[in-house]
């Protein structure tokens, strides 16, 4: 065995096939999130026909998962800073297959809202560790692209999860639909258990009894060498906690990134939100409305995917803010877009493919600037606050189309919101490697401190 940190020799190593399987499987994992969201907007129709309820009731049972993944995405994210990555994405698929089973015995609204709630709690938390966990299980060189390629799961998940969904509803009830998220959510509650360590970065910063045993054996199965002993913590890094994202030396980026998702969030459920109604009214049958949503979601997943190569040659910040700025015209070119359904499908599939090349951006910009000992905190805090970017964004262009501005209008002040994020990235000062006190080193060319003997 060797006396080094094994975060720098997972930095600096090429990455195996495990390391590669566990960020495929974060694809998987995020994709549950697509699949939930836009599974209920299938089941909705059955859910309103069976129980009477009118749209604005409708309305209040298809934000309760986005409450809930807020809530979830602040409060658990710091769990799995405290408890670990692996532990926390166990619980939270625990009680998102709950959540969804539990929607089958249902029998009105309030029920039916609070275990929309708790799935949301689930899926909120899980999304902070996994970011985590794409980021720490990558070398430095394919960090951004690791990120990327776990943000695509959400619009994977809603393209396949849109078209199981209709199929499931040929012949049966709107609960089939929950039956099956059910199935697949625990599917993959035993594939994480038996295929994903605990993250060496979180052993080596948190160092739990027995980090020691666990770094090692985690090292094994990846294919690197090991270590004989822990590495050194100064004082003052075992002090920190998950609220130093509110302190002095992170308080700014916390500030910049949250806004930025916030703002872009905002513009990006404009899109995923009204599309179906909107080509409705432009004279077309939901079925095509549906189709030109899927098309929306393709891109998304292509945009994602395109995002994460180019970071290979580009510079993370400048290529989001590129997105950005492009979402806004892509958004604004959807408001002008004439009652065509072909040019509709590529116009939003265009836009689909900005929108979320541009959330993917932001999501490794957030893998980069926090720290690991608040990592899955600052994620979780970013993306819940985000979170009521998309659940004010179609009450926002709700009022506007009550209040009788035209769809260019509405189109143009919501593709806005990708133009503040824009901006507000422009702020923020990121390296080629993370400059932020407590942030993990770049690779060492010193040799290191004396080990200090495992605990």
């Amino acid at each position: 065995m060797t006396t080094t940190d094994p975060r720098d020799i997972i930095a600096s190593a090429q990455m195996r096939p495990l390391q590669w399987g566990i960020v495929f499987l974060t694809i998987a994992l995020n994709a549950l999130d697509g699949f939930d969201v836009l599974s209920i907007s299938f089941a909705s129709p059955g859910i309103a026909q069976e129980w009477g309820i009118d749209r604005a009731q409708l309305g209040i049972v298809l934000s309760m998962e986005l409450i809930g993944m807020a809530l979830g995405s602040v409060f658990l994210g710091g769990v799995a800073d405290k408890i670990g990555r692996r532990p926390t994405i166990l619980g939270c698929l625990v009680v998102m297959a709950f959540g969804m089973m539990m929607a089958t015995t249902v029998r009105g609204l309030v029920d039916l809202s609070a275990w929309r709630i708790v799935t949301g709690l689930g899926i909120g938390g899980m999304l902070a560790a996994i970011n985590a966990v794409a980021a720490e299980f990558s070398n430095t060189r394919r960090r951004d692209l690791s990120v990327s390629l776990m943000s695509i799961g959400y619009p994977v998940g809603a393209v396949l999860g849109g078209l199981v969904a209709a199929q499931l509803l040929r012949g049966n009830d709107w609960r089939t639909v929950f039956y099956f998220g059910a199935a697949v959510t625990a599917v993959l509650i035993p594939v994480v258990y038996f295929v994903i360590p605990e993250s060496v970065h979180w052993l080596a910063r948190k160092q739990p009894v027995g980090a020691l045993d666990k770094i090692n054996s985690a090292m094994r199965r990846m294919g690197h060498a090991t270590v004989n002993a822990l590495p050194e913590l100064s004082a003052a890094a075992r002090s920190r906690t998950i609220a130093e994202i509110f302190q002095p030396g992170l308080v700014a980026i916390t500030t910049i990134v949250t806004l930025a998702y916030f703002f872009h969030i905002t513009t990006f459920y404009f899109i995923v939100k009204w599309i179906p109604k909107i080509v409705v009214d432009m004279g077309f049958a939901p079925s095509s409305a549906a189709g030109v949503l899927v098309w929306t979601n393709v891109g998304g997943a292509t945009g994602g995917a395109v995002f994460g190569l180019l970071t290979l040659r580009f510079g993370l910040k400048p290529l989001t803010i590129v997105l950005l700025v492009l979402s806004t015209v892509m958004v604004m070119l959807f408001g002008r877009s004439p009652a065509d359904l072909q040019r509709l499908s590529l116009i939003c599939a265009a836009a689909g493919f900005c929108t979320n090349a541009g959330i993917v951006g932001l999501y490794a910009i957030i893998a980069r600037v926090f720290p690991t000992q608040v990592r899955a905190f600052g994620t979780g805090f970013t993306v819940g606050v985000g979170r009521g970017g998309s659940v004010l964004a179609p009450i926002i262009a709700g009022f506007l189309f009550s209040y009788g501005y035209s769809l260019p209008i509405v189109s143009m002040t919501m593709a806005s919101g990708s133009l503040l994020a824009a901006a507000v990235l422009i702020l923020l000062k990121l390296g080629d490697r993370p400059a932020v006190p407590g942030q993990d080193r770049p690779m060492r060319t010193t040799p290191l401190p004396e080990p200090r003997p495992a605990r």
